[in-house]
């Protein structure tokens, strides 16, 4: 088939590109790169089944492809408040604009929705018929009510124009090729463990979520775009861990002298987050597979060569500024 990827250069769009190129589909992968990297899909360039395209989806664009999958949009918070009005006209703007692709080629709409539509949940764990605990005008909205909007308006389309959608909702993922600046727990906790900086705790580190590898995670959109449900389906691990207990695990894995220090609560985070995958168990056979402490293995081992060549560099340039002129 012929796929294309929104946010294809991203943390999970790139796992998910790299699945569907093992597959033999022609994948297009559309990214503007904001938070995208090219180095995600450097060995997919010059690949006769690989397209990469430099667009922003709240643009239109017309292209051919039996199915999309729209991913693109920054997730962490400290992205997606940079420019939160962007971060909304992302989710709005460009939703609809991959939509109005979807329905004049007739392919098959895959929303990459959120947890985070739950909001800071009240019923717990969250099932896909609870409709959340949003601030509106919070924060965090920008993101949240943007991907609720996004979720209206595929429900839309599909009752509308008869567009063929799939919903997945996000619980936190986490793996190789996540940016070490997004501010999300798993990378902060990397990246200041390997950089044997103190571990910064929000709150009292009791606040739960739940933790996925990018592989599960993938597996699932696979399952529920080929399968012949619409969703919304939760796609997250259902194993629940306190932020503290990850503190501590990460802590041990890299360095267990380090320190853990804490930090007020931001405003609107969570307080407990975790998935009810019955649906996904049920229609797609899917669960996850990969445990939380081999999933940081490898996540870490990634952290650790970007950042170990990172120093590298930096030691170069020092020589190379230090270094006396040629003559």
């Amino acid at each position: 088939m012929r796929i294309l990827v929104t946010g294809g250069a991203g943390f999970i769009g790139s796992h998910l590109i790299d699945r569907l190129m093992a597959e033999n589909h022609e994948v297009l992968c559309l990214d503007n790169f904001f938070t995208g990297h090219k180095r995600n899909i450097l060995k997919w360039l010059g690949n006769p089944n690989f397209e990469l395209i430099r667009h922003d989806v709240t643009e239109p664009i017309r292209l051919e492809a039996d199915q999309i999958y729209h991913l693109a949009c920054p997730a962490s918070p400290q992205h997606y408040q940079y420019n939160p009005v962007k971060t909304i006209k992302t989710n709005v703007m460009g939703t609809l604009n991959m939509l109005g692709l979807a329905k004049r080629v007739k392919a098959r709409f895959f929303l990459a929705s959120t947890s985070e539509v739950y909001g800071d949940p009240e019923v717990h764990p969250q099932t896909e018929d609870y409709r959340g605990n949003v601030n509106p005008i919070g924060i965090r909205s920008c993101y949240d009510e943007g991907k609720r909007v996004a979720e209206t308006l595929a429900f839309d389309y599909m009752r509308q124009n008869d567009v063929q959608i799939r919903v997945v909702r996000i619980f936190n993922t986490y793996g190789p090729r996540m940016l070490e600046n997004d501010g999300r727990v798993v990378s902060n906790f990397i990246v200041q463990a390997l950089r044997n900086h103190p571990l910064t705790v929000y709150g009292t580190g009791s606040q739960t979520r739940s933790f996925c590898y990018v592989s599960d995670l993938v597996e699932g959109f696979i399952r529920l775009m080929n399968s012949d449900h619409t969703g919304p389906v939760n796609l997250g691990n259902p194993d629940e861990y306190t932020i503290l207990q990850l503190a501590q695990t990460i802590q041990e894995m890299i360095n267990p002298t380090g320190e853990i220090k804490y930090e007020p609560l931001p405003q609107d985070d969570p307080r407990r987050r975790k998935p009810d995958i019955t649906r996904a168990k049920t229609w797609l056979g899917w669960q996850p597979t990969v445990p939380l402490k081999e999933g940081l293995t490898r996540t870490i081992a990634d952290f650790r060569s970007r950042i170990t060549g990172e120093t590298s560099g930096n030691a170069l340039l020092a020589d190379t500024i230090g270094a006396p002129s040629s003559p």
